[in-house]
């Protein structure tokens, strides 16, 4: 599983790092870090963490299955 965060888009509102903490904390008040690729003893946790986030900042591609050619490369949005 890969996850990745549109900081952009984050506004702070800490429901991921409040439902996945193993996966998602903030740094301070503003600031989220994350983990790119949590393993899939946190999938449940992290799929209801991107669920939960009011702005809809947090994107899960699930990898298993694929082969490499089938991967779709995701990238976080510069600012």
């Amino acid at each position: 599983m890969r996850v990745v965060v549109d900081l952009s888009r984050c506004e702070g509102y800490a429901q991921c790092a409040f439902l996945a903490p193993d996966a998602f904390r903030m740094h301070g008040e503003e600031a989220l870090m994350y983990d790119p690729e949590p393993d899939d003893a946190q999938r449940e946790r992290v799929l209801r963490a991107a669920a939960a986030c009011p702005v809809q900042a947090i994107l899960v591609d699930r990898l298993e299955g694929r082969t490499a050619e089938q991967d779709v490369p995701v990238t976080a949005a510069s600012s």
